[in-house]
C-alpha cells in the first residue's frame, strides 16, 4: 500500500488531520496499528493540557430512544459558544446520550460515588471471597480489581464506549478535545425509562 493510501486509510479510521496522520505513520514506521495508538495518546495529552480550562458554554441535549420508553438529558460543556454550535460537538452529545440510554450509568465518575456506596460494594466483595476461604491479603487485591470493574460498569466516563469497547467514554471525549482544541466536560446527565 502506498504512503498516500496509508495516510488516507488512517485519516478515515481516526478522523485526524492529514499532517497528524502523516506524522503518526512516519514515527511508527508506517505501522497503522501503532500510528492509531500514537494518535490516541496524542489526543489524551492534548486533553490533559486543556483540562484546567473552564468549560462554561455548551448545550443541553435530549435523546429519546425509538419506542419512546427511554430518554436522556445531557449537559455537555465546552469553552466557547462557537464550538457548542458545531456539528462535531452536537454529534458527541448525541453519541454520549445514546450511550447513557443503552448502558444506564449511575454516576458521572469514580469521584461521584458516595463513600457509603463504595464501602457497601467492598463489603459485599469481601464477604463473598471470605466465604470461599481466600486469605485476607489476596482478598484485598481481588477487591481492588472488582472495584475497578464496578466503576467501569457504573461510572459514565469509565464505561467502555458502546460503539468501540476498546475505548472508554472519557477517551472518546478526549479524542474530540484533540480535534477541536477545546476542553469538553460532561456537566450532568439523567436517564428516564418506563418499565
Amino acid at each position: 500500500m502506498s504512503q498516500l493510501k496509508q495516510i488516507e486509510k488512517l485519516r478515515e479510521m481516526t478522523g485526524s488531520g492529514i499532517m497528524d496522520c502523516k506524522t503518526a505513520l512516519k514515527k511508527n514506521d508506517f505501522d497503522i496499528d501503532k500510528a492509531i495508538d500514537y494518535l490516541r495518546e496524542k489526543g489524551k495529552a492534548e486533553a490533559a493540557k486543556r483540562a484546567d480550562r473552564a468549560a462554561k458554554e455548551g448545550i443541553i441535549y435530549s435523546y429519546i430512544h425509538p419506542g419512546s420508553k427511554i430518554g436522556t438529558l445531557l449537559e455537555l460543556n465546552c469553552e466557547t459558544d462557537f464550538v457548542a454550535r458545531t456539528d462535531e460537538f452536537k454529534e458527541l452529545a448525541k453519541e454520549i446520550s445514546m450511550h447513557i440510554a443503552a448502558l444506564d450509568p449511575r454516576w458521572l465518575s469514580e469521584e461521584d460515588v458516595s463513600r457509603e456506596d463504595t464501602d457497601r460494594e467492598k463489603e459485599i466483595i469481601k464477604k463473598q471471597f471470605k466465604e470461599e476461604g481466600k486469605p485476607d491479603n489476596i482478598i484485598d487485591k481481588i477487591v481492588e480489581g472488582k472495584m475497578n470493574k464496578f466503576y467501569s460498569r457504573n461510572c459514565l466516563l469509565k464505561q467502555p464506549y458502546i460503539r468501540d469497547d476498546k475505548k472508554t467514554v472519557q477517551e472518546v471525549i478526549d479524542e474530540t478535545v484533540a480535534k477541536i482544541g477545546e476542553n469538553i466536560e460532561v456537566g450532568r446527565f439523567v436517564r428516564f425509562d418506563i418499565k
